[in-house]
């Protein structure tokens, strides 16, 4: 288990990793899931799934939310479903801090906004060049998290940008278990233990 201490140095937490699902996982909110994990500490773990579009474009919701958009970058954009935990809740995932005001970093160069200011600031053209919208995340309770990876429903990397921004949501899945060194059609759905 590789895991980024840079910010908490608790050698423990998968914070900054991409939690991605074992070909076995069968629930329907997570099967073939790339999760960005914001946070995990003692007291549980938070997730965005990364490659579920939705059919809600980000001028589309921007406009719900009576919030300008000039950018015509904002057209190109669709919003994530990030997971089954309070899906009218928006999350903004960039690179470079910005000043917004709820803004948290998840390493030394991702960071998570939950505040409207970003969303104005993408509309208007001057927000984050690199970002993806959520609405919902992923949630887990205290030692859940361990417990499924300890019965094979998860395996963990360290989060690529190249996957997280540029690569197309449907071979986000396939990208990010190749950051693993492994084939996807060679993984096993059932668990093994020695």
């Amino acid at each position: 288990m590789r895991t980024d201490t840079a910010l908490d140095g608790d050698a423990t937490s998968l914070k900054n990793q991409f939690l991605v699902a074992m070909p076995g996982l069968e629930d329907d909110n997570f099967s073939h899931t790339v999760s960005l994990l914001c946070e995990h500490n003692d007291n549980g773990a938070i997730g965005l799934i990364i490659n579920r579009p939705t059919d809600l474009t980000l001028s589309a919701m921007l406009d719900q939310m009576g919030v300008k958009h000039e950018s015509a970058d904002v057209n190109e954009h669709v919003v994530f479903w990030g997971g089954p935990v309070q899906p009218e809740r928006g999350f903004v995932v960039h690179k470079a801090p910005g000043g917004w005001e709820s803004c948290m970093p998840i390493s030394r160069d991702l960071f998570i906004t939950t505040s409207r200011d970003v969303l104005a600031a993408i509309g208007e053209g001057r927000g984050p060049k690199e970002f993806l919208v959520t609405l919902g995340y992923a949630g887990w309770s205290a030692g859940q998290l361990e417990n499924e990876i300890l019965a094979n429903s998860w395996l963990n990397t360290p989060v690529d940008a190249g996957v997280l921004f540029s690569t197309p949501a449907r071979s986000r899945w396939q990208s990010a278990t190749r950051l693993l060194g492994l084939d996807v059609t060679q993984l096993s759905s059932g668990a093994g233990h020695a």
